[in-house]
């Protein structure tokens, strides 16, 4: 198979878009007005993806990547693309995928601006996740969207596993020792996190060798991870330095852990914050989904009175040493969404996971809160919220999009939403 034609446009995931003698097909890493020829392709999620295609003419729209290891690592597919162009095409899928129209915010940043990588540590490579290929890894030398210092990071980790002969870990045959290395680095302390995500329990001498290849870091952890899900997650155990690093994002201050979520892109979070704290209405707030405490805390240092839910309770306590680190009076408990009285409150924020509501969707549509701040970084969810749920109560008054994510498809919208 040979097919050459011009990338058309770009798919809701962000691959080009090939139509041939009435065949499409999706091509990683292209962007509309290349020209490509494609050799090979495979039939994924009732797709036909190009695996193997040669770039023949390049769009007026491309930049020259920075990252040496971009078209194989599946971090950055849009790299290759211009910043205004990335901007551009992010907000036009928001409008295709929901029916807004929404201004979008540029990132501050958009090198250096990822404030935590985690590098898969694999008998294949050290690095991040080929891209297509579950079982391919990319054995990185750098990563310009995480840090300057991510080769210093990877060499540390090698230097170790060397002297010490501790194995990585088989993605095909699921055995060994070291299976990830989670980097966190907070951008406005300076403060660094290294978590090492492995399936043994290090003797003594092997922890000693481990702080001293990273005694550059401010918290040094070791996981302990007793399940086979390729995922960075284990049982902390600290072995030098701090419980926790902190990040300074303009007059608050968070407390970052191992098991805590932090938005990725510290630069850019002012923009997110401030469009929730725009949109949110009154006096009383409630967040919904509240994580460590990330909005809460945000809007009770702006005078807001804030309770916040999670069913996570570690991520409860961390939202409380936040409010506490603060000195604001926000609340947060231990509960789940969907079983949570929404009562009476001027605004709620709801920040759900990537599927979405579901049954909170209609819990607030019965509610008779007056406005609901819909953060997502899924469009679809959204929309499938907001269709079958929301739009019963609710209409939606504002939307704008942040650029958490560069380089990527992927942008985060904050939408305000209205009693009807």
């Amino acid at each position: 198979m040979k097919l050459t034609g011009r990338i058309g446009s770009i798919s809701d995931d962000g691959l080009g878009v090939l139509k041939v003698e009435n065949r499409e097909f999706y091509v990683p890493f292209t962007y509309p007005g290349d020209v490509v020829s494609v050799k090979k392709a495979k039939r994924r999620f009732g797709r036909k993806i190009a695996t193997d295609f040669v770039l023949i003419k390049e769009s007026s729209i491309r930049q020259a990547p920075r990252c040496s290891h971009f078209g194989t690592c599946g971090g950055c597919l849009w790299q290759g693309l211009k910043y205004r162009e990335q901007l551009r095409l992010k907000a036009e899928v928001f409008e295709r995928i929901t029916g807004i129209e929404a201004e979008i915010k540029g990132s501050p940043k958009i090198w250096g601006f990822r404030n935590v990588s985690n590098f898969i540590v694999a008998t294949s490579g050290t690095g991040l996740k080929e891209y297509g290929n579950p079982l391919g890894v990319v054995n990185l030398v750098e990563c310009p969207v995480f840090s300057k210092r991510t080769a210093r990071y990877l060499r540390a980790l090698r230097d170790f596993m060397e002297e010490t002969q501790v194995r990585p870990w088989n993605l095909r045959k699921k055995t060994g020792g070291v299976h990830y290395l989670q980097v966190k680095e907070s951008k406005f302390t300076g403060e660094v996190m290294v978590n090492l995500i492995a399936h043994v329990d290090p003797p003594d001498e092997i922890l000693e060798a481990f702080r001293d290849y990273f005694s550059f870091s401010d918290s040094l952890y070791w996981s302990l991870k007793t399940d086979e899900r390729d995922d960075p997650r284990g049982e902390p155990r600290l072995v030098a330095g701090r419980h926790y690093i902190r990040e300074r994002v303009e007059d608050v201050t968070y407390l970052i852990h191992p098991n805590s979520f932090f938005q990725t892109n510290s630069y850019a979070l002012p923009l997110l914050m401030k469009a929730v704290e725009d949109f949110a209405d009154g006096e009383r707030v409630l967040d919904l989904y509240s994580g460590v405490g990330t909005f809460g805390v945000w809007l009770a240092k702006r005078g807001f009175e804030v309770a916040g839910v999670e069913v996570n309770p570690f991520a409860v306590e961390m939202a409380r040493k936040n409010a506490e680190l603060n000195g604001v009076s926000a609340t947060f408990h231990v509960g789940r969404a969907e079983e949570t009285p929404i009562g009476d409150y001027d605004t709620v924020i709801v920040d759900p996971p990537r599927k979405g509501l579901r049954e909170v969707g209609e819990l607030l549509a019965k509610s008779s809160v007056e406005r609901v701040v819909y953060i997502s970084c899924n469009p679809k969810a959204f929309r499938l919220d907001y269709e079958r749920h929301l739009k019963k109560s609710y209409r939606i008054e504002n939307a704008i999009l942040i650029d958490m994510f560069p380089h990527t498809p992927h942008v985060e919208a904050v939408l305000m939403l209205e009693k009807k």
